[in-house]
């Protein structure tokens, strides 16, 4: 509860704020000071304070938060977390009126991604070290200097040990009679990611996999987190799609995950915003971001961008991109609508 107050709090915050930038009150970003890299912590440690948007999920913001913090007491992080659909619109709005609130963007809309990289628009160019660092592998997880690699969500089968006690090694077991209502999956409305995700499992698992699934009449919940809270509660018993439950097994639900065969993943890319009001702390979360403590405090039950992260599931430069060319606006609006029809009756 604790969390969500805060997330709520700081989002309620934003709102208000975004409405006195476009009476002209935001502030904009003059881009990191030229120098060296400590001129740009020094810089950084007088901004005081960097904002991040994220679609992770609080328990792992909460730890960077806290990580970041420890590495560089001068600074208080704050977050804002939400699917890319409440996000995206915000970075475009503070971009239009050149009146920034956030500093960093962690994004996995493949097409938002691959648009914004090519014009360069929303984005200032990186400068932190550790970007550059061999083992970031940098040429795999950096696009036009811009973009870089932060973290993959790889989905897995999630259960109720309690209800399901055997467990699940294929979506394909979750079709089954006995758990009719107590499915729990995922609304993919205008989120590309999730298109992404509902399409590759139509391709691996059977054209007809959600038809046969939507006849048992699945419980609908926002986000792959808030199924997790669902599996642990009993509220449902299986999941075809929920992010490993590491968090969850560590505060002693009972719940229980495999990745199944050929498991789909979304990577996280994340940019420090032309528009950032706190442009050298931006730079340097950025950084800290692609450390062994960033990437520690991120990657519980994610797939981490160095080798070796403890409680991470895979590495996030195995993950494949989705393709953007199959993930257009037009093409996201019009699988929405089917999946709606088939869920939403």
């Amino acid at each position: 509860m604790k969390t969500r107050f805060r997330t709520f709090t700081i989002a309620t915050a934003i709102l208000a704020s975004l409405s006195l930038a476009a009476c002209g009150t935001g502030t904009s970003s003059t881009g990191p000071i030229d120098g060296s890299w400590d001129d740009v912590v020094a810089a950084a440690n007088k901004e005081g304070s960097v904002l991040l948007y994220s679609s992770q999920k609080p328990a792992n913001l909460e730890r960077l938060k806290a990580s970041f913090e420890a590495k560089y007491p001068q600074i208080s992080m704050q977050f804002v977390r939400g699917t890319d659909a409440d996000i995206n619109p915000r970075v475009e709005i503070e971009n239009r009126i050149k009146k920034g609130i956030a500093d960093v963007h962690m994004v996995t809309d493949a097409a938002w991604i691959k648009a914004a990289s090519d014009s360069g628009a929303y984005s200032t160019e990186l400068v932190g070290p550790s970007l550059n660092s061999p083992a970031y592998k940098p040429e795999k997880s950096v696009i036009k200097d811009r973009f870089f690699l932060t973290s993959a969500a790889v989905f897995a089968l999630g259960w109720n040990t309690t209800s399901v006690p055997q467990g699940l090694e294929s979506p394909r077991d979750i079709l089954k009679p006995e758990y009719t209502g107590k499915i729990g999956i995922v609304n993919p409305a205008g989120i590309a990611s999730y298109v992404d995700l509902y399409r590759y499992y139509s391709k691996t698992f059977g054209e007809d996999y959600w038809q046969k699934l939507a006849a048992l009449k699945p419980r609908v919940f926002p986000s792959a987190i808030a199924i997790g809270q669902a599996l642990a509660s009993g509220e449902v018993v299986v999941a075809p799609a929920v992010q490993p439950l590491v968090t969850e097994i560590a505060a002693g639900a009972p719940v229980g995950w495999t990745l199944p065969e050929n498991p789909w993943g979304t990577p996280w890319y994340s940019h420090v915003l032309e528009v950032a009001p706190h442009p050298n702390a931006a730079q340097v979360l950025a950084d800290f971001m692609v450390t062994q403590q960033g990437q520690t405090a991120l990657n519980n039950g994610y797939a981490a961008t160095l080798p070796d992260i403890p409680a991470a599931v895979a590495r996030a430069q195995d993950i494949k991109s989705p393709d953007t060319a199959d993930l257009t606006p037009e093409r996201i609006e019009q699988y929405s609508r089917q999946w709606e029809k088939l869920f939403q009756p």
